[in-house]
């Protein structure tokens, strides 16, 4: 199933737990660094000083991090306590706490924003998930969906070559390296940016709109919470 680029929760939850370690590292190679620079956009695009935030499916923390040096008040989110572990050593003040985007532990209306960064494409039901983040959210309230895309244009090769080849290749040297197979084929199966904005709006969210990153590579959707 890591080929097809479809896990089970309990199976993504494993496999993050196995690359915690080297996942920040990976997260740097295979993004040039550029990585740091998205999450920053998307918390200036989602984000407001004093804001409350949840940040869903927060891996190791960075994007909540960055929330919360915006001035905002974060809640980080993963059912991963190997990804938890890391966040935690990295920012003690934020309230990390374990749990599924699937069944979010909190009130309806709890939060001005929430933000999910490399990580909505692994929740096993993303209609289900974008549903509770607008469940959570005050009307209004602002979301920001950052996730690798597949590029249509000049990049397309090498694409292919880094995500296809060269990551699956890097991930065999290092812990849990079947997720560097999972990591291309759940791209490949992840709706594109067009679906992904439809399905915003299906799920209860105005204005939607997104933008590309690295030509292509990556996008970045923002959304308000429906009335």
């Amino acid at each position: 199933m890591v080929e097809t680029g479809r896990l089970p929760a309990a199976g993504v939850r494993r496999m993050f737990d196995r690359i915690a370690p080297v996942y920040d590292a990976m997260n740097r190679v295979m993004t040039a660094g550029l990585d740091r620079r998205w999450r920053r956009i998307t918390v200036e695009q989602a984000v407001r000083p004093g804001d409350r935030v949840l940040d869903a499916c927060c891996g190791t923390g960075d994007l909540a991090i960055a929330a919360r040096a915006r001035g905002a008040d974060v809640v980080g989110l993963d059912f991963s306590e190997g990804m938890l572990e890391r966040a935690r050593e990295k920012a003690p003040a934020i309230d990390w706490v374990r749990g599924d985007m699937l069944a979010l532990p909190f009130e309806d209306g709890s939060f001005d924003a929430a933000t999910v960064g490399f990580g909505v494409r692994n929740v096993e039901d993303l209609d289900g998930g974008l549903r509770e983040l607008r469940r959570v959210l005050r009307p209004g309230g602002r979301l920001g969906i950052l996730e690798i895309t597949r590029p249509r244009g000049a990049l397309a090769p090498f694409y292919r070559l880094w995500f296809d080849r060269a990551v699956p290749a890097l991930g065999r040297v290092l812990p849990g390296g079947a997720a560097y197979t999972y990591l291309p084929a759940s791209v490949r199966r992840f709706p594109g940016p067009d679906e992904l904005a439809s399905r915003l709006e299906a799920a209860g969210f105005d204005r939607v709109r997104f933008r590309f990153f690295a030509g292509g590579i990556v996008a970045l959707h923002v959304a308000e919470a429906g009335e």
